[in-house]
């Protein structure tokens, strides 16, 4: 972390439960430590009895399905310092710009999961992004916006530090009232990346693969579960949680309790994301979901978003049967939008009536 969750406080001795407030809190009163040296050594466990690493038996097999991570990271220090290196010179000057577009390479830093495990440190990165913009003013804009980002990471650990049970418990105490559903059959839809909207299906299919996905399309797949399938957040939290190679246990319960409206500073209840308009948006080009659902790459960008649009002709030739290549939609938008306000208006009249 920069600072221990503790330290910084509101002008009442509370802690800090709104984002905004915090990061300017901690923008004026925090300065990284210095650098400490480099250890000539490291001494490991007496509990490991060989450092060979096939004895430990840790790669997976019968199958291996890790191919798609080896590819994506290179796990270790080095490969953290390398990844800084290469986003202060492509993309940090771009990131308050670019954040949004998974379909750009350099659009975000992808130092979560060094972050997560300890790779490397957060006040190097921030040392790091100072020392730049004192050579690169131009870039001061992405630079803040990304520091703010890293300062949301702390944030989310003073929740779980006075909320304990932050991955499983409502922040919110109200949300126990939630009227959630239950179906095995869409979480499992989800899960796969088989719900019939493009830009939520590749994302599932880029964290099964990599097990990394961009932060736009994490909110995107967070809504779609929370409220046009209305199935619990702790069920996206656990799914993260086992295959988010940066799964980290403040950042990852805060942000989906931030998206289900339960959480500490969370989104208005009514904030839907409508997953056709979000991929239209972000995804300009295509790119990202052309490459994760490849079965929909001969689809006109007119369609991309919403296959089920396009005529039976335009649908043929792109190889396309619906419900067969892939799927149609698991639920309607407007539908499902409509159901997650109803049940928010159910939740409201249980909590006034408590």
């Amino acid at each position: 972390m920069l600072t221990e969750p503790w330290t910084v406080r509101t002008g009442t001795g509370s802690y800090y439960k709104v984002f905004t407030p915090y990061w300017k809190a901690v923008r004026a009163l925090y300065a990284p430590p210095p650098p400490q040296p480099r250890l000539e050594s490291l001494q490991a466990s007496q509990k490991l009895n060989t450092d060979n690493l096939d004895a430990w038996q840790l790669h997976p097999h019968k199958p291996d399905w890790s191919d798609g991570l080896s590819s994506a990271w290179r796990p270790g220090e080095a490969g953290a310092k390398d990844r800084l290196g290469a986003f202060l010179q492509k993309g940090i000057g771009f990131y308050d710009r670019h954040r949004n577009r998974p379909d750009l390479d350099h659009g975000t830093s992808r130092l979560s999961p060094h972050l997560a495990w300890g790779e490397i440190a957060p006040s190097t990165i921030w040392r790091a992004v100072q020392h730049h913009i004192s050579a690169h003013e131009a870039d001061v804009d992405g630079a803040m916006v990304f520091l703010s980002e890293l300062v949301w990471r702390d944030f989310a650990y003073v929740l779980l530090f006075h909320k304990p049970n932050l991955a499983i418990e409502n922040y919110n105490q109200d949300f126990d009232l939630m009227p959630w559903r239950a179906s095995e059959t869409d979480l499992l839809a989800w899960q796969q990346g088989q719900t019939g909207y493009p830009i939520v299906d590749a994302g599932m299919r880029e964290l099964w693969t990599t097990g990394w996905m961009h932060n736009r399309v994490r909110m995107i797949v967070a809504s779609f579960l929370t409220k046009h399938l209305l199935l619990p957040w702790q069920h996206g939290e656990t799914w993260f949680w086992d295959t988010l190679v940066d799964a980290d246990a403040a950042s990852n319960s805060a942000s989906w309790q931030w998206t289900a409206g339960s959480g500490a500073d969370a989104a208005p209840y009514f904030r839907v994301f409508n997953p056709i308009s979000q991929g239209e948006k972000f995804d300009e080009t295509g790119d990202y979901v052309r490459k994760w659902c490849p079965e929909l790459s001969r689809l006109p960008g007119k369609y991309l978003y919403a296959p089920w649009k396009a005529d039976p002709v335009t649908l043929a030739k792109a190889g396309i049967r619906l419900g067969h290549t892939y799927p149609a939609p698991i639920i309607e938008h407007t539908a499902g939008r409509q159901r997650a306000l109803d049940a928010y208006a159910t939740l409201k009249r249980r909590r006034d009536a408590a």
